[in-house]
């Protein structure tokens, strides 16, 4: 080693004391940390949410709201509505519970009639329709299979029969299974996701369109697991995929007629679609891997289907995927 390189290596020595130093403090300070605060479930609200573990349960599809425990919260008590949808009206699909409720709820405070759409959950349907017409609105049921276009058409057909006009569009209703192992997936589930969210979706915008003017909305249900996947999920990922590259392209196919495309990708949500797909005891600890250790509940979601939806609030937004999805872990 030559003099001049010798010269170095006190600073070296130096800086590498320092750095030990440091390192020193968070170790210390780590081994003081607080774990059971760490994994406490996040509460950031308007109001305190239900924090894990859930009771076990596991459902039937398509599932029952009323049979959930806890029971999801979407009734937004804190909401003030302030007429951001006044005079609107909405088809929801999916609209009977889970986020679809929320959204029909908040639509309706916002002052939009709005047309629920669900597959058999005749209950929960009616209980939806109720909370709409508790906020002062005209709410219909129609019940049918998406992926049939003649149901969608008769849908968009009944939703102008009761209230004249069409300015909102969600489509919402959704398939979701878990398989544990790729050759559990089955050709019979996999065509049943594809027709229930992809072509459900087509099938409701395609019928929807020609009746909608300038200043509509369509305002899609996407998923973190279109945007990240998901190893279990893996029919359903595609699906959600798909949606948010459809409504990136129709945002900018229907633009020129003033209707604007955009998609919500929530995270984990407590809706009746996962304890009708998942086992008990993973239904036990839902949501607990997000940043925020819990799921969300549907009324933590539904204002940014108003966001998105309201041309007060978003005119300039078409072709957005909105991620809500309980923050980002870096693993």
């Amino acid at each position: 080693m030559d003099d001049r390189s010798s010269r170095f290596e006190p600073d070296a020595e130096a800086i590498a004391d320092h750095e030990r130093d440091i390192q020193s403090g968070i170790d210390a300070k780590a081994s003081e940390g607080d774990d059971e605060q760490k994994d406490k479930a996040v509460q950031a609200g308007a109001r305190p949410y239900p924090a894990l573990p859930f009771p076990e349960q596991h459902q039937r599809k398509p599932g029952d709201e009323a049979a959930l425990d806890p029971a999801p919260l979407y009734d937004a008590p804190f909401w003030k509505g302030s007429g951001k949808l006044e005079g609107f009206a909405a088809i929801v699909t999916g609209g009977d519970s889970g986020i679809g409720r929320g959204v029909a709820v908040l639509f309706a405070r916002e002052g939009c009639d709005v047309a629920i759409c669900h597959l058999d959950e005749d209950a929960d349907a009616e209980e939806t329709r109720r909370a709409v017409e508790a906020e002062g609105r005209r709410a219909i049921v129609l019940k049918g299979d998406v992926s049939d276009p003649v149901f969608s058409e008769m849908a968009v057909a009944e939703t102008i029969k009761a209230f004249g006009r069409l300015d909102v569009v969600v489509p919402n209703a959704a398939f979701q299974q878990h398989v544990e192992a790729f050759e559990d997936l089955t050709f019979e589930q996999f065509d049943r996701t594809m027709k229930t969210n992809l072509y459900g979706y087509f099938n409701l915008v395609k019928a929807a369109v020609p009746h909608m003017t300038s200043g509509g909305a369509i305002v899609m249900t996407g998923s973190v697991t279109g945007i990240i996947g998901n190893e279990n999920l893996l029919d359903y990922s595609l699906t959600k995929g798909g949606i948010h590259a459809f409504a990136r392209s129709l945002g900018t196919h229907l633009a020129a007629r003033g209707i604007r495309v955009n998609v919500v990708a929530p995270g984990p949500v407590w809706t009746p679609l996962n304890p009708a797909d998942q086992q008990a005891d993973k239904v036990a600890q839902f949501g607990g891997k997000t940043v925020m250790k819990r799921p969300a509940q549907p009324e933590e979601i539904a204002p940014a289907y108003v966001f998105l939806a309201s041309p007060q609030m978003s005119s300039f937004i078409t072709g957005e995927v909105l991620p809500i999805i309980g923050g980002y872990n870096g693993g």
